[in-house]
């Protein structure tokens, strides 16, 4: 599948479960301990700007802080929506998967940052419609790419601690559940 098109159904999938959240649910917990559904879902609408950012030639240096804070205001899901269809711009504008970004780990190519972020939005809309009680199932071509993608790096994440160690799950798991226990998740997580 082609990536830029794997990319654009995990924002969706991640903004379609935002739109999900009841008014009530955004301070509930989330399989992420410091983070509940409101800051999870204000940590993925960082990463979305960011990326918008980041694809213009920005340096981390340059961007500083703007991204700090509550950016999802009186109304996150139209927040989330925004980000969401920005970063999509910013990928599908002609050359920008060619391009280099500067992130914290250094110049990376741009492609590599699509995956990461196809990463973020698969696994936190996991996250979210978990803590939300709602239908958890990915779409299961991004699993895919997700797990094809990650099995190279990790490693690398583990290593980093950017994930939690993984989780051990049954020799029959579906791809999604290996996906989900690799990025240090129990895919039988409830609040």
């Amino acid at each position: 599948m082609d990536p830029l098109e794997t990319y654009r159904r995990s924002l969706t999938e991640f903004t379609d479960r935002v739109d999900q959240v009841g008014p009530d649910q955004w301070s509930d917990p989330t399989p992420c301990p410091d983070w509940n559904v409101r800051a999870l879902v204000n940590h993925v609408v960082g990463e979305d700007w960011w990326s918008v950012a980041l694809l213009a030639g920005r340096t981390i240096d340059e961007v500083g802080d703007r991204y700090d804070g509550d950016l999802l205001g009186a109304d996150p899901a139209a927040a989330a929506r925004e980000a969401a269809a920005q970063a999509e711009l910013a990928f599908a504008h002609p050359g920008a998967l060619e391009r280099t970004v500067a992130l914290s780990a250094g110049p990376t190519p741009a492609d590599e940052y699509l995956h990461q972020l196809l990463a973020e939005h698969l696994i936190h809309g996991w996250d979210l419609a978990v803590a939300i009680g709602v239908d958890p199932r990915l779409d299961p071509a991004v699993v895919a790419e997700c797990a094809r993608w990650f099995d190279g790096h990790i490693g690398d994440y583990q290593r980093d601690r950017l994930v939690s160690p993984q989780v051990d799950v049954e020799a029959r798991a579906d791809g999604q559940d290996r996906l989900v226990a690799a990025f240090g998740r129990d895919p039988d997580w409830a609040p």
